[in-house]
């Protein structure tokens, strides 16, 4: 991967594929990444990053936009925290057997894990030992839905990204994952093991997200709105 400037827009060449596109994305990060067929040269895809400028200035403004309402949240009692889609109120507790548990409606927080800075890892804990199982289950189901063979699935930090397939099946989510919607985590699944299929984002892989989600628009869209609010 290299950086290269065109004018005043920087990217990341990406390494080129077989596709007969060039596949330009506003990451989660607001970095630019760019993915060209292998028999482009970098000067090329230059020129291309070039000819599309408008739309990468149009999807900053909305990237910047979108992120401006990101949520700074507090480890008070009384601030929410969201999982699976719901929102949970946060109760400082003085003392129980694990540092953060979901209990009677509320996320239960030990006091000292606060007082030691490790209320957000307690949260990150949380989120990839009790959601792990949940996606292993929807993705084995999915699977069958798709036409393909799952391998191991983790939960990793995983940067600007929501997730990841790798060509021989294995599955990585971030653990942002799991404050989504049940409808778009299936849709964050399903985009994956489409790739398994197609490691790009051509009209062939998106029909075959559309075969096992015709709403997937829908939840792309969510996803794409309310993204910047799955964090910590």
């Amino acid at each position: 991967m290299q950086v290269r400037r065109v004018r005043d827009i920087e990217y990341r060449l990406l390494p080129g594929t077989e596709r007969r596109t060039t596949d330009i994305v506003i990451e989660r990060d607001g970095v630019i990444t760019v993915r060209p067929p292998q028999r482009m040269t970098p000067e090329q895809v230059d020129e291309t990053v070039l000819s599309k400028r408008l739309w990468i200035y149009r999807n900053l403004a909305e990237w910047r936009a979108l992120n401006a309402a990101r949520i700074n949240r507090e480890w008070v009692s009384g601030e929410s925290f969201l999982y699976l889609g719901s929102r949970y109120r946060l109760q400082l507790v003085a003392a129980q057997d694990e540092p953060l548990k979901l209990k009677d409606g509320r996320f239960c927080l030990r006091r000292s894990v606060v007082e030691a800075g490790e209320a957000h890892q307690a949260f990150v804990t949380f989120y990839s030992e009790k959601g792990l199982p949940r996606l292993r289950q929807r993705a084995v189901i999915l699977a069958d839905k798709v036409g393909v063979s799952v391998g191991t699935v983790q939960i990793r930090n995983l940067g600007y990204r929501w997730a990841s397939c790798l060509t021989q099946g294995d599955l990585h989510f971030h653990w942002k994952c799991l404050m989504a919607p049940l409808t778009v985590i299936d849709y964050i699944l399903v985009h994956e093991l489409c790739h398994l299929h197609h490691r790009d984002h051509s009209d062939a892989f998106w029909n075959e997200v559309d075969k096992v989600l015709p709403d997937y628009r829908d939840r792309k869209e969510w996803l794409r709105m309310r993204g910047a609010e799955l964090d910590l």
